[in-house]
């Protein structure tokens, strides 16, 4: 079969480092086209990265009629109107995290991709960490028992001027907020994985360090799962020191992962205390990219889908509600 045509989106730093080498090099998947405002940049990008095609509006490259599937790799307020474009030329569309900047801009995506009955995911990467699938057969498997408390803390600092690329990330209306929004959202995805769906969000969104910025520098979400166990996910630009942990705790035993991104693995259980190691892939969007050709190849929804991108963003919504005071 032909390999699937990609036309990619924004051509930021992710995008640069890891999306365009998972599109070109993923098993049946070509890279053939990007789309950036400034012309030089985008021609300069294409050639870089082995794209066919450039174009300096993003419209143009949605109407293209070599390019079968879309990634959206812009600003998160721009994702709606570029995936529901997508779509509804027809193409496929893989989109960054988080979805949207709301609840409303990710169902007007989910409704359509069903209308033109096209593909959509979202790139919620870390599902696919081979560490996050050994914690589901231990949870399955009932080595560590019933889940009953889980932990993850991801701690990035972040400072940029305002004339850095990069301060969209900063900007609500772009960005739909701080850490939480940004990185919280993938831990968020792993959680819902592993636990199931939620019954319960508070979120506690606090300006620690910088407290002029429009987003929170510091997030702490409790959430309460229909199964019955609770979670504390914690996130914060404002820590010098970089984390990026996750404990599940179950009645049996319990598994640590102390650098999520790393593999490692701490499993206590009545079998005693062992170590395990689950790398992930050296390009953490390849998996992502691999599982989507085959979802389109095979006529399946991708292992993340649109109305999982959906749940994240609910309860995104939920944390950045505002809490009645106690």
């Amino acid at each position: 079969m032909n390999a699937l045509r990609w036309g990619l989106i924004g051509c930021g730093d992710i995008a640069a480092r890891r999306v365009t080498a998972a599109l070109g090099q993923a098993r049946g998947s070509a890279l053939v086209a990007v789309a950036r405002a400034r012309a030089e940049l985008a021609a300069e990008f294409a050639a870089r990265h082995g794209a066919k095609r450039w174009h300096a509006d993003w419209r143009d490259l949605v109407r293209d009629d070599g390019v079968d599937a879309v990634y959206v790799a812009t600003p998160v307020h721009l994702h709606a109107e570029q995936a529901t474009a997508a779509a509804q030329a027809g193409k496929h569309v893989l989109c960054e995290k988080p979805m949207a900047t709301d609840v409303a801009g990710c169902q007007r995506m989910i409704a359509a991709a069903r209308a033109c009955q096209v593909r959509l995911g979202v790139a919620y990467y870390r599902h696919h960490y081979p560490v996050v699938a050994r914690l589901r057969e231990l949870i399955a498997s009932g080595e560590i028992g019933e889940p009953v408390f889980a932990e993850a803390q991801a701690f990035e600092p972040f400072d940029v001027p305002p004339d850095d690329p990069r301060a969209w990330f900063l900007r609500r209306a772009e960005s739909g907020g701080g850490p939480m929004a940004d990185f919280g959202c993938h831990r968020l995805e792993v959680l819902l994985d592993l636990l199931g769906p939620v019954a319960e969000v508070r979120g506690f969104p606090a300006n620690l360090r910088f407290r002029n910025r429009e987003v929170e520098d510091t997030c702490v979400a409790h959430l309460r799962f229909r199964g019955g166990s609770v979670a504390l996910l914690t996130v914060t630009h404002a820590a010098q020191e970089r984390r990026d942990t996750l404990s599940i705790f179950g009645t049996r035993g319990s598994a640590h992962a102390s650098a999520l991104n790393q593999g490692t693995l701490r499993v206590v259980s009545s079998a005693g205390t062992r170590e395990e190691q689950h790398p992930p892939h050296p390009n953490l969007h390849q998996p992502l990219v691999e599982d989507f050709v085959a979802a389109v190849r095979e006529g399946r929804e991708p292992a993340v889908d649109g109305e999982a991108g959906l749940e994240v963003s609910r309860v995104l919504a939920a944390i950045y509600a505002p809490q009645e005071e106690a």
